[in-house]
């Protein structure tokens, strides 16, 4: 917090907390600028893989470099999935409050089953693996449930937010 340009209504943490938060930016950076294949190939152990990579990084083809040869994992798998079958089921994974107060919250149980659900959906209309889909709405929980829903399938998603 070197710099605290901002002002109005700001909390800052304490130092406490800054202590033991998780995200050291600055060792991070380091880390990952010391050993950037080293530092992805760790953090990737983070994840749910169907199927481990061959090759952390492949630059055989500069510039076209290529990540994680030979793997395969799933997003949508690593957000939702992994946490149906733990007791983190019925933690919040979503709460959202419009800006006219309405409020909304999600387990992580319940948005893997909208999820899934919207999913099914874009199958049933024909959307598969490598398909593109364009998701048109506001900054709305279903928004994040397309996202989720494309990402689960293959397909490819972009997203255009809808102001009022």
């Amino acid at each position: 917090m070197a710099e605290k340009k901002l002002n109005g209504e700001v909390y800052y943490p304490t130092n406490e907390i800054m202590d033991y938060a998780h995200a050291k930016c600055e060792s991070l950076y380091k880390s990952a600028e010391k050993d950037p294949v080293g530092f992805w190939e760790a953090e990737a152990k983070n994840l749910h893989w169907f199927t481990k990579w061959d090759k952390v990084l492949d630059d055989s083809n500069k510039p076209f470099f290529k990540w994680f040869t030979g793997a395969k994992t799933n997003i949508a798998f690593n957000c939702l999935d992994v946490h149906v079958q733990t007791p983190r089921r019925n933690k919040l994974a979503l709460i959202w409050e419009g800006e006219d107060g309405e409020f909304r919250s999600y387990s992580y149980f319940k948005l893997h089953r909208e999820t899934c659900r919207f999913a099914n959906v874009l199958k049933s209309l024909g959307v598969k693996k490598g398909d593109r889909v364009t998701l048109y709405m506001g900054r709305i929980p279903e928004l994040m449930i397309g996202m989720l829903a494309c990402a689960r399938i293959g397909a490819i998603h972009s997203v255009v937010l809808q102001f009022h």
